[in-house]
Parts: C-alpha cells; sequence; structure tokens
C-alpha cells in the first residue's frame, strides 16, 4: 500500500516516501534485529520471536513497494486510466476498481518470494542465536544443536538443513510459476 500510495500521488510525496524506504534498505539487519533485542528487553537464550517479526516486517517491506509504485506509476498512464478520470470517475473509485485489481499479480509473486526470504532469515537468525530459542521449535536452532552432534549424529543437522532448502525451493518454484502464469494472462489481454 505504501508504493502504491506513493505511485499513485506521484511528485514530492513519491519522491519522500521513496528515498524514507531507501533509508530503510539502508539499515543494517543485525544491528537492527540486536537493537530490537536490547528494545524488548530479551535476553540470551530467550525466545525473540516478537521482535524478529516486527525486525523482518519493518525491514523487508521496501523492496514490494517499489515493485508496487512501478506497477501503479505504469498503470495510472494507461489509457483506460485517463478515460476514467475524464468520464468524472473519482480517485477512490479508480484505485479500487482499476488500479489495486491490477496490482495484485505483483504483489502476489512478491510475497512468494519474500516468504523464503524470510525463512530463510528466521533460521539464520536462529541458528547464530539472535532469533528463536529452544526450546521453541526452529530449523534454524535445530541446526544449530545439530552442528555439536554432526559427526555422530549427522541427521540432526541434515534433516533441518534439508527441509530449509526444500520449503525455500518450493517456494520460489511457486513463485516462478505465478509469475509465468500472470505474464502470460497479461500477454492475452494486449
Amino acid at each position: 500500500f505504501y508504493g502504491g500510495f506513493a505511485g499513485y500521488l506521484g511528485g514530492k510525496i513519491d519522491q519522500f516516501l521513496m528515498r524514507f524506504a531507501d533509508f530503510v534498505v539502508a539499515l543494517p539487519f543485525l544491528l537492527f534485529m540486536i537493537l530490537f533485542k536490547i528494545g524488548f528487553g530479551i535476553g540470551p537464550g530467550e525466545s525473540g520471536i516478537l521482535p524478529m517479526l516486527v525486525a523482518l516486517i519493518l525491514l523487508l517491506w521496501p523492496s514490494t513497494a517499489r515493485l508496487v509504485r512501478g506497477q501503479v506509476l505504469k498503470i495510472r498512464e494507461q489509457g483506460y486510466i485517463e478515460a476514467a478520470r475524464l468520464l468524472g470517475g473519482r480517485p477512490s473509485y479508480l484505485i479500487a476498481r482499476h488500479i489495486i485489481p491490477n496490482t495484485m499479480g505483483v504483489i502476489l509473486v512478491t510475497l512468494t518470494f519474500a516468504v523464503p526470504s524470510a525463512i530463510f532469515t528466521e533460521a539464520f537468525l536462529s541458528f547464530i542465536g539472535m532469533g528463536v530459542a529452544p526450546p521453541t521449535p526452529s530449523w534454524g536452532s535445530m541446526c544449530n544443536e545439530g552442528v555439536k552432534t554432526m559427526l555422530s549424529h549427522p541427521h540432526e543437522l541434515f534433516f533441518p538443513a534439508l527441509f530449509i532448502s526444500i520449503t525455500v525451493l518450493a517456494f520460489n518454484l511457486l513463485g516462478d510459476g505465478l509469475t509465468e502464469a500472470l505474464d502470460s494472462k497479461m500477454r492475452s489481454r494486449e
């Protein structure tokens, strides 16, 4: 919605909102995560599910916002939008009837690619002790425990790592499939 708002309004508001998104992208994730854990009063070894989710949400939205903004800028200049505007269509009508439905494909595909990133980030943070702590189940913390017994019980590392890989691959394939399906659907409309 942030990118759609920026793209629809355009001008100085768009510039300001996108510079803020650039600022968020520039924040170092691990430092941000450490500060969130401190801010939430969570010490080492304690489960940090809430700050990790908040940090992921606060730091991963700009890429989606940029894509949605680009799509809205493209749609906003289409002839049918201008025709609807000239026929007296209010901005709320244009947004609800034309812009949102035409950006849903981009949002859906972007989310299917954001999920693997979030899964891998959570596993990495849990592996290094910054995310979810045992006994809360996490593939990253399971991998961390598996590293300690890798020589005697390799399955304790192998299976969590395998499940992370399979899940990330599945979401990436889903995203690729959605991209191809939506691209062919858009090409057939033209």
